[in-house]
């Protein structure tokens, strides 16, 4: 997942004037709202394209091998990689600020899909994160008696452990950095979410 930041100039203005001195327009709210589902759109697109890879590398997987442990594994881990999709598709679908929304309603239309976009981070752990680890973990674990099984010499069998200990660990820390960086990403948006609180819609 990747962060969703709002314009330049919207974070500047926060940052640089007094909270009670800030003002935006009608259209610079919607700007920055479009901004921000223009994002959403392009990164819901690498997302489903990223489920589709997985569901054809993983749809191989599950032909190509016959063991119970890697099979299990890899239907898992297609239903995870669907199931996030749809997750993603139901949470994390932005709208863009039509011109039929009243001005006065602007500010709160933007906030709205800040707070959509704050909990979508936030929750990563939940539904990003968690759908895949019972897969992979029984594909890894598949992989692992797969070499023990090709491999009768025992120090052997202590490298194939090593190896897929370190696979592992690999594996368990890009989910941790993923969910870590996810969580950072949330919070500066719960930054900006308060900082609408002092910011003043321009009359029109």
């Amino acid at each position: 997942m990747n962060n969703i930041n709002s314009s330049e100039e919207l974070r500047n203005l926060w940052q640089e004037q007094r909270p009670e001195s800030i003002t935006m327009s009608t259209e610079e709210l919607r700007q920055a709202s479009n901004l921000l589902a223009k994002k959403a759109g392009w990164r819901n697109i690498r997302e489903y394209t990223a489920a589709t890879i997985v569901v054809i590398v993983y749809g191989y997987y599950f032909y190509k091998f016959h063991t119970l442990l890697l099979r299990l594994g890899s239907g898992l881990t297609i239903a995870a990689a669907l199931l996030v999709a749809l997750q993603l598709y139901r949470k994390g679908t932005a709208s863009n600020m039509t011109m039929q929304i009243d001005a006065k309603n602007c500010l709160e239309f933007y906030r709205s899909e800040l707070v959509r976009e704050r909990d979508l981070l936030f929750t990563v752990w939940r539904w990003y994160l968690m759908p895949f680890v019972p897969g992979i973990s029984l594909f890894l674990l598949g992989l692992f008696q797969l070499s023990l099984g090709q491999s009768a010499l025992r120090f052997h069998h202590v490298s194939n452990a090593v190896l897929f200990g370190l696979f592992a660990a690999v594996c368990a820390g890009t989910f941790v950095l993923i969910g870590w960086a996810n969580q950072l990403a949330a919070k500066q948006l719960q930054k900006k979410i308060d900082a609408l609180g002092a910011l003043k819609q321009a009359p029109e």
